[in-house]
């Protein structure tokens, strides 16, 4: 098993996994199946805004799971926080993939300088939140009923970790005064 920063070469890859978690899971709450392009296009744009996708690859060199983090909300007061997703394909899962992701990640995440990493989860998904649990995520609550997918509502529960000790947070960058 290989981790590493994904290339524009696992596109194909990322776009097998996604695709099945929107045709098989409660993972992601898309109902529409992506192209190769449109996981290139994604992942260009996670790593010019500065943020790591990771991949890993299988024995055979294939890609068999994969994880990133991006901007939880748009607002500059939210900077410090990022929202992340790990996901392992259907057949690769058990075998510590998703944990090895989500290290690796948080790893990342501490080293961009970041307070807070967010898990927004199926409530469902026990083995997810388990993951998360003993990660060191704490639960922060659950929204019911905000999503849907094969003809039924979904329930979100959010998680986080706090990825350092809580000093207080580096000035804003501010425009020059005019």
């Amino acid at each position: 098993m290989e981790l590493r920063d994904a290339h524009a070469g696992d596109a194909e890859g990322i776009m097998g996994i996604y695709n099945d978690a929107v045709a098989n899971t409660t993972a992601i709450w898309n109902e529409t199946p992506v192209d190769a392009a449109d996981r290139a296009k994604w992942l260009a744009a996670r790593q010019a805004s500065g943020y790591p996708v990771l991949v890993c690859l299988d024995e055979t060199g294939c890609v068999c799971g994969y994880a990133s983090f991006g901007d939880w909300r748009a607002f500059d007061g939210y900077r410090h926080t990022v929202e992340h997703s790990v996901y392992v394909r259907s057949d690769a899962r058990g075998r510590g993939i998703g944990k090895s992701l989500m290290v690796a990640l948080i790893e990342r995440a501490r080293l961009c300088g970041k307070h807070v990493m967010v898990a927004g989860i199926e409530a469902g998904n026990a083995a997810s939140i388990g993951l998360h649990e003993r990660l060191g995520f704490e639960r922060a609550g659950r929204l019911e009923e905000v999503g849907t997918k094969f003809g039924r509502w979904l329930d979100l529960e959010f998680m986080y970790l706090r990825l350092d000790a809580g000093e207080a947070p580096p000035p804003p960058h501010l425009p020059p005064a005019a």
